[in-house]
């Protein structure tokens, strides 16, 4: 048995109550809002093509195994993160004079 996690962003339109209905299923315990782990004696590809297949195309799932990380089966990265400027870094260059 593998475990798994699942962080989903559903869009509007996306039947929110397939994925549940699949996570229950599937003896999913909930992490934190939109995130869940799960057991399954199934390979994550077999995994990511049943999870794809319940949502929409405006919703992005992001799968985690402990062997091989996590990767997008659906949707993709934003281009900007909600937290982008809040370090305040600044790069300072130094003079060689």
């Amino acid at each position: 048995m593998a475990r798994y996690w699942l962080s989903f962003d559903l869009g509007f339109t996306s039947d929110h109550e397939r994925l549940y209905e699949w996570l229950d299923g599937n003896e999913a315990k909930e992490c934190c809002e939109n995130v869940s782990t799960f057991l399954s004696k199934k390979t994550k590809a077999q995994v990511a093509k049943e999870l794809s297949e319940l949502v929409d195309k405006d919703s992005r799932l992001y799968l985690i195994d402990l062997k091989s990380g996590g990767r997008f089966i659906a949707g993709k990265r934003k281009r900007k993160a909600p937290w982008d400027g809040y370090a305040g870094v600044t790069v300072e260059i130094e003079d060689s004079v």
